[in-house]
């Protein structure tokens, strides 16, 4: 019996039912968006179910209200196979007055917007999905809670049962819950098959005009190299063209990059803007990075053994799941993950911004004394830069590891958490 493990989605679900009419559920393929609708939906449409597909989608054409009527909330899986019901649906919610009538979930590859005649603002609610966070994959002892944190929290500790290696493993297995019920062989291979998904399928279904296989390949594997950094796309295109006497043109690039995202392969992360006390020069550009880490090891074909024997692509990759847990754990606190550059060459991994004010510094690090020693400085200047009259004083500066025994708070305010003991 296929057993559910529970997300932080779940929460975020329920609120959202209780805020609007429908709910749309965005994210990753395979990440769990239909499993997670399916607890609380009490009567559900699989549009994708070849039985019946047809069927319902001719019956759009005749009565879509049909297709809506079930017990609320009522769930319309893979509901870009007939992008119409989108509009049947915003109708039924005006009509019916009431919230949480209808979950909507979609597999990666957006709907046609040729068939949808309104936005849903004011009936839908949005909830991005992402893979599984290593609280919600059980790899977290989730001793520490960044949330108890934002609320002054100091008397937390924990205990890191994971080592250097295990850490290696899990980069690699990526949080897709498929992959938790396998052996390790097996849940490797997971991402290596999403992957290939991506290169030979999805983009193409995205884009009728992105259809080499190869490209998309290429830009993978540069994307993987870069992941962590603001190159821009013009040193991208210069990678694969390297390799491609036929080349493409930036253009180009930038539609399989935006293909990428509609997808939610990537992902990346906005500049944060702070009130400093003197003027500094901000670096805006955004921050490339795989929506899972197991995409870049995937897109590099390499493995845990791999990571092990070059820690500083492994540093990069690593950097990638801290953003994902980052990021799944600021939106169960109503928050935003940001990443911070300026032009003195001064660099924060993750600012964690929450919509009430409240901030967090973090440095991303693998461990060892020296890193920590440079977080710990980062840290420091980059508070002391922040105009506090206007800002606050940051709730809290982390330092978040791979290694290190324990997670603690020091004696000079800067918190030490392996990412293996935190949780939202």
């Amino acid at each position: 019996m296929k057993i559910y493990r529970k997300r932080i989605a779940d929460k975020l679900l329920e609120y959202r039912l209780e805020e609007m009419g429908a709910v749309l559920i965005e994210g990753p393929k395979w990440c769990g968006k239909t499993t997670t609708a399916e607890q609380k939906a009490h009567s559900i449409v699989y549009l994708s179910d070849p039985y019946t597909r047809q069927q319902y989608i001719d019956m759009l054409q005749i009565n879509p209200a049909l297709i809506l009527r079930g017990e609320a909330p009522r769930l319309i899986d893979e509901w870009q196979i007939a992008p119409q019901i989108w509009d049947s649906v915003r109708s039924e919610v005006d009509r019916r007055g009431e919230t949480g009538q209808f979950i909507l979930t979609g597999s990666a590859v957006p709907p046609s917007t040729e068939e949808v005649y309104h936005t849903g603002t004011g009936r839908f609610a949005w909830l991005t999905m992402r893979t599984m966070s290593l609280w919600e994959s059980g790899d977290s002892t989730g001793e520490v809670s960044l949330g108890e944190i934002f609320n002054g929290k100091e008397d937390m500790t924990g205990v890191n049962v994971k080592s250097l290696e295990e850490m290696a493993y899990l980069t690699c297995r990526g949080g897709w819950p498929a992959s938790l019920a396998l052996n390790e062989r097996a849940s490797l291979h997971v991402s290596l098959n999403y992957h290939d998904a991506i290169v030979r399928a999805d983009v193409a279904r995205t884009n009728k005009q992105l259809t080499d296989s190869e490209t998309v390949k290429k830009i993978l594997r540069s994307y993987a190299r870069i992941q962590g950094t603001q190159t821009p796309a013009t040193v991208i295109l210069d990678d694969i063209s390297s390799s491609d006497s036929s080349g493409i043109s930036i253009n180009t690039l930038h539609s399989y990059l935006a293909a990428l995202r509609n997808i939610f392969v990537i992902e990346d992360m906005p500049s944060w803007n702070p009130n400093l006390k003197s003027k500094t020069a901000i670096r805006t550009a955004d921050t490339r990075y795989f929506t899972d880490p197991s995409i870049a090891t995937a897109s590099l074909g390499i493995g845990p053994t791999d990571l092990i024997n070059d820690l500083k692509t492994f540093g990069l990759i690593f950097e990638t799941l801290c953003v994902r847990d980052l990021r799944v754990y600021a939106e169960a606190l109503d928050g935003t993950v940001y990443h911070y550059r300026d032009k003195t060459g001064l660099e924060c991994d993750a600012v964690v911004h929450l919509r009430n004010g409240a901030y967090g510094l973090i440095e991303i690090k693998l461990g060892g004394d020296n890193a920590i020693l440079h977080a710990t400085e980062t840290l420091t200047r980059l508070a002391s830069k922040i105009d506090e009259q206007k800002m606050g004083k940051p709730a809290f500066l982390m330092i978040l590891t791979a290694v290190g025994q324990y997670a603690y708070l020091r004696r000079d305010g800067i918190w030490i958490v392996p990412i293996s003991c935190l949780k939202d």
